[in-house]
C-alpha cells in the first residue's frame, strides 16, 4: 500500500465546503491516472516501458494502448492477469528479459494480437495452452531461448500464423506440430539449433505455404526431400548448416525448383557433396539469388556448377580469400546482373575478367586490398560500382573512361589524398558518388565542369579546408551535399553557386566562424542545413546588417546548435532567423545561450518544433513565443529555468509536447498548464519540487487528468520543506489543501439568493398565517411552561342555554363522563362562588382553542 505523506498547509484555514468539494471530487469525477509510473504512451498509442529494471509485468498500462515495448528488463515470468485489460493490443515485445514460465490462457483477451516478441528470454518448453487466445496472431519470434521441448497442441490456437522464428535454440528434431495447426505458415526460421537429419516427412506429409525456410548453423548429416512439400518455396537457407559427409537426397529437383535465393556459404560439406546440392537447381529452377560465401575449397569448380543455373543473376562469392581474378573465373557466368566479391583480399584482376559478363548490372568489390581502380571496369557497362574500402590512393583521368551508365559509385574508405579535375569526366549519367572517409584535402575543381546528373555527394569526413568559388557549379542536379566532420573554417561567397537543385546540407561538424547572406544566397530550394558543432560566434543580440538565411525562404530544418566548443557563450542576433518563413525544424540547443531577444522568433510563424536545451536560459521573455502559435513541441531542459510563467503569454495552444526536465524551477502553477489545452507529453524530470500547498493542484492534476502524459512523474522528488526533501512527490497527502474558494462562493451565494427568495415569498403570501402560527406558539410554550404549576379541577366547562338542558343531561353529559372518563363542569351542579375566578380561568383556557 502506498504511503501517503500530509502536506504541510501555508497561509490560511480551510473550511468544511472544501472538505466536502474535495470528497465529490475524489468520488464522482474520473481519477484513472494518465501519468505511468514505469511506462509512458507515445501519441500512437504505444506504451514504452524498456531498461526499467522492471521485475514484473507493469499493471497501470492504459486498455488503449496498441503496441507494448518491454524489452531489457528482468521479468521472469507471464501471468493470467497480466494481460487481461490490455484487449486492443496489436504488438507485444518482452525481449531481453527473464521469462521462463507462460501461464496457460495468459493471451487469451488478446484476441487483436499480431506480434508477440519473445526473443532472448530463458523459455525451455513450448506447453499446451501457452498461446491460447492468439487467433489472430501473425508474427512469434522465440529466437535465443532455451527451447528443447514443443508440445503438441502448442500452436493449435495459432490458426493465421504466417512467421515463426525459433533461431538459437536447442531443438534436435523438426515436427510436423510447427505447420500441423499453423496452415497459412510462409516463413519458418529454425538456425542455430541441433538439428541434424532433416526428413521432409518430420515436417508435414502434405504441401505447406512456406516461402522462406532457414536451417543454417544446424549442421546437417541428412537431408532427405521425398515429397513436393515445398511448391511455394522462394528462399532456402543452409548457411553453415551442412556437415562434411552430408547426405543430401532430393527424389525430383523439381521439388526445389521454386527456390529464387539459395545460401550455402560456409558449409563444411565435401565438395561432391556442393556440387550435389548445385546440380539440383540445375535443370528447372528458378534460382537467381546464390550465395556462396566462406567456401575456401575447389572455388572455382563450385563456380562452374553455379554459373549453369540458367537464370542464376546474383552471384555473392564474399570472403574466401581470392587474391587474384583471373581471366577465366567468371568466364561462364554469361547472364549475371549482379556480382558480389566484397571481403576478400583481392589485389589483381585480370583485364579481360569481367568481359564475359554482358549483363552485368552492379559490381561490388569492398573490402579488398586494390591500390587502383581496375582496368576491367572500363569494359563492363555497369551501373553500380563498389569500390570502398580499398587501399585506392590515386584517381587517375582514365579510370572510369567511357562508363557513361554509371549511375552510383562507392568510393569511400580510400586513401584517396586529392582529386583531379578530369576523374569523373565521362559519368554524365553518375546519380549518387560516395567518397567519404577518403582523406581528401582538394576537389580541385573535379565538379566544376562534370557530373551534371549528380543528385548525391558525400563528402564526410575528410580533410578539406577551403572550398574555392563555384567548386560545385556542374552539379545543377545535386538534391544532397554532405560536407561534415570537415576542418572548413570559412565559407567564400559563391561557395554554392549553381547549387539551385539543393535540397540538403549538411555543414555540421566543421570549424566555421562566420556565415552571411551571401554564402546561401544561391540555395533557393535549400529544404534542410545543418551547421552544428561549428564555431559560429556573435557578440550581441543586436540586428545585424546582412542576416545569413534571408534568401532561404524554402528551408524547412535548421540545425545550429552546439557552436561554444572553443567559446563559452553565444548570443544571436535578434533577426539572426530572417527570411526564414517556412522553417518548421529548428535546433539550437548547447550554445551556452544567456538571453535570447523577444523578437527572435518573430520571422519564423510556422516553426513547429523548437529545441533549446542545454542553455543558460534562467529567464525566458514573456513575448518570446508568440509569433509561433504554431509550435507543437518545445524542449528546453537543462536551461536552468527558475520558472515557467513566461508560458502563460505565449499563447501556445497547439502545444502538444513539452520538455522542460533538469531545471531549477520547484513550483507549477495552476494557469501555467491551464494554458496549454492540447498538452499530450510533458517532460519534467530532474526538477525538484516543493511539497507544500503551492503544488497541491499540480500534484492532483499530474494524477487526475486524461489528456497529458506526465513522463516519470512517479520519480519527482521533493526538495522543500526539509522534513520531507527525497520524498516522492506524488506520495504527498494534499487533501487539507484542496479547497476551492470558487466552489464555496459558489454556495454561498446560491444559499443567500434561495434565502431571500424564500423570505419574500413568505412575507408576501403567508402573512397571517404566520401571525396565527406565533401566537399559537406563544400559546404552547406558555402551557408547556406552567403545565405543572397548576392543578385543575375539570376538564372543561360547558356553557348551555336552558332549552338545551335535557340533552346536556341526558345524552352529553353521559356519554363524556362515564362512557368518556371526563369531568365537566356545570353550572347548576358545580358552579360555587369561592371558584369563580378560577372557573374563569379554566373557562378561558378550554374556550380558547375551541
Amino acid at each position: 500500500m502506498k504511503t501517503k505523506i500530509k502536506m504541510p498547509l501555508r497561509g490560511s484555514c480551510f473550511c468544511s465546503f472544501g472538505i466536502l468539494y474535495l470528497f465529490l471530487n475524489s468520488f464522482i469525477l474520473p481519477t484513472a491516472s494518465y501519468t505511468l509510473k514505469d511506462c509512458r504512451v507515445t501519441q500512437n498509442r504505444q506504451a514504452i516501458c524498456q531498461n526499467n529494471n522492471l521485475k514484473v509485468f507493469p499493471k497501470d498500462i492504459p486498455a488503449r494502448v496498441t503496441s507494448i515495448e518491454l524489452s531489457g528488463n528482468k521479468i521472469s515470468r507471464l501471468s493470467k492477469t497480466d494481460l487481461k485489460d490490455l484487449p486492443n493490443l496489436l504488438r507485444l515485445h518482452v525481449t531481453r528479459n527473464r521469462i521462463s514460465k507462460i501461464e496457460s490462457s495468459t493471451f487469451v483477451v488478446q484476441i487483436s494480437l499480431k506480434v508477440l516478441m519473445l526473443n532472448n528470454n530463458r523459455l525451455c518448453k513450448l506447453q499446451e495452452g501457452m498461446f491460447d487466445g492468439l487467433v489472430n496472431l501473425v508474427e512469434l519470434r522465440l529466437t535465443s531461448n532455451q527451447i528443447q521441448t514443443v508440445e503438441p497442441a502448442s500452436f493449435k490456437s495459432l490458426s493465421k500464423l504466417s512467421i515463426l522464428d525459433l533461431g538459437h535454440n536447442k531443438l534436435c528434431h523438426l515436427t510436423n506440430f510447427f505447420v500441423q495447426h499453423t496452415p497459412l505458415l510462409t516463413h519458418l526460421y529454425i538456425p542455430a539449433n541441433k538439428i541434424s537429419t532433416f526428413h521432409s516427412w518430420e515436417l508435414s506429409n502434405k504441401s505447406t505455404e512456406l516461402v522462406t525456410l532457414d536451417l543454417s548453423q544446424n549442421e546437417l548429416m541428412f537431408f532427405r526431400l521425398t515429397a513436393g512439400i515445398f511448391p511455394k518455396l522462394k528462399t532456402f537457407n543452409l548457411e553453415d548448416g551442412m556437415k562434411k559427409g552430408i547426405v543430401w537426397e532430393v527424389n525430383d529437383t523439381s521439388y526445389l525448383s521454386s527456390v529464387v535465393r539459395l545460401d550455402i556459404s560456409g558449409v563444411r560439406s565435401s565438395i561432391h557433396g556442393l556440387q550435389h546440392v548445385l546440380e539440383t537447381f540445375n535443370s528447372s529452377s528458378s534460382l537467381r539469388y546464390l550465395h556462396l560465401n566462406q567456401i575456401n575449397n575447389s572455388l572455382q569448380v563450385l563456380i562452374n556448377v553455379s554459373c549453369k543455373i540458367p537464370k542464376l543473376s546474383f552471384f555473392e562469392i564474399r570472403n574466401n580469400g581470392i587474391k587474384v581474378i583471373r581471366s577465366d573465373l567468371l568466364h561462364s557466368c554469361t547472364y549475371l546482373k549482379k556480382l558480389d566479391l566484397g571481403m576478400n583480399e583481392i589485389t589483381e584482376i585480370s583485364n579481360n575478367s569481367f568481359q564475359s559478363l554482358r549483363l552485368l548490372n552492379t559490381l561490388i568489390l569492398k573490402s579488398n586490398c586494390l591500390t587502383s581502380v581496375p582496368y576491367a571496369v572500363r569494359k563492363t557497362q555497369i551501373s553500380t560500382l563498389d569500390l570502398s574500402c580499398n587501399n585506392i590512393n590515386v584517381l587517375g583521368c582514365d579510370d572510369f573512361a567511357n562508363m557513361t551508365r554509371l549511375r552510383g559509385l562507392y568510393l569511400y574508405n580510400n586513401p584517396l589524398l586529392a582529386l583531379k579535375d578530369c576523374v569523373f569526366k565521362d559519368l554524365v549519367n553518375l546519380n549518387i558518388l560516395m567518397l567519404q572517409n577518403s582523406s581528401i584535402d582538394q576537389l580541385n575543381g573535379a565538379f566544376k565542369e562534370n557530373t551534371p546528373n549528380l543528385k548525391t555527394l558525400s563528402l564526410i569526413n575528410n580533410t578539406l579546408t577551403v572550398l574555392d568559388h563555384g567548386e560545385f557549379k556542374a552539379l545543377k542536379s545535386l538534391q544532397t551535399l554532405s560536407l561534415k566532420g570537415n576542418k572548413l573554417e570559412q565559407l567564400n561567397d559563391g561557395t554554392f553557386f549553381g547549387l539551385s537543385s539543393l535540397t540538403h546540407l549538411n555543414l555540421e561538424s566543421n570549424k566555421i566562424t562566420e556565415i552571411t547572406n551571401s554564402t546561401f544566397g544561391d540555395l533557393k530550394a535549400l529544404k534542410t542545413l545543418n551547421l552544428r558543432s561549428n564555431q559560429i560566434k556573435y557578440s550581441s543580440v543586436e540586428p545585424i546588417l546582412y542576416p545569413p538565411f534571408a534568401e532561404l525562404s524554402q528551408l524547412d530544418t535548421l540545425f545550429i546548435s552546439a557552436q561554444t566548443r572553443y567559446h563559452k557563450r553565444l548570443n544571436f542576433p535578434q533577426n539572426f532567423l530572417q527570411g526564414l518563413t517556412n522553417l518548421s525544424i529548428l535546433y539550437m540547443e548547447s550554445n551556452h545561450l544567456t538571453s535570447v531577444h523577444p523578437h527572435t522568433f518573430n520571422y519564423t510563424p510556422n516553426l513547429n518544433e523548437l529545441v533549446m536545451s542545454k542553455n543558460f536560459l534562467t529567464d525566458i521573455p514573456d513575448s518570446l513565443f508568440s509569433p509561433i502559435q504554431r509550435l507543437k513541441s518545445l524542449y528546453i531542459s537543462m536551461t536552468m529555468l527558475r520558472s515557467l510563467d513566461f508560458l502563460l503569454h505565449a499563447n501556445l495552444t497547439e502545444l502538444e509536447m513539452l520538455q522542460v526536465s533538469y531545471n531549477t524551477f520547484t513550483v507549477i502553477r495552476e494557469p501555467v498548464m491551464l494554458s496549454l489545452p492540447a498538452l499530450t507529453d510533458l517532460d519534467m524530470q530532474g526538477n525538484t519540487f516543493t511539497c507544500n500547498c503551492d503544488n497541491a493542484w499540480f500534484l492532483q492534476w499530474v494524477i487526475t487528468n486524461q489528456q497529458t502524459q506526465v513522463f516519470n512523474a512517479y520519480n519527482f522528488e521533493c526538495s522543500y520543506p526539509p522534513n520531507l526533501k527525497g520524498r516522492k512527490l506524488l506520495q504527498i497527502d494534499v487533501r487539507s489543501c484542496t479547497v476551492d474558494t470558487d466552489f464555496i462562493c459558489y454556495i454561498s451565494t446560491a444559499c443567500a439568493v434561495i434565502m431571500t427568495l424564500a423570505v419574500s415569498f413568505t412575507h408576501h403570501f403567508l402573512q397571517w398565517h404566520l401571525v396565527y402560527a406565533y401566537y399559537l406558539m406563544l400559546a404552547f410554550l406558555y402551557n408547556s411552561k406552567n403545565k405543572e404549576k397548576r392543578a385543575h379541577q375539570y376538564d372543561a366547562f360547558v356553557s348551555y342555554n336552558a332549552n338545551d338542558e335535557g340533552w346536556v343531561l341526558g345524552e352529553l353529559l353521559p356519554k363524556l363522563e362515564d362512557e368518556q372518563g371526563w369531568r365537566l363542569c356545570l353550572h347548576h351542579r358545580d358552579f360555587q362562588p369561592e371558584l369563580f375566578s378560577s372557573s374563569r380561568r379554566v373557562h378561558k383556557r378550554i374556550s380558547y382553542p375551541l
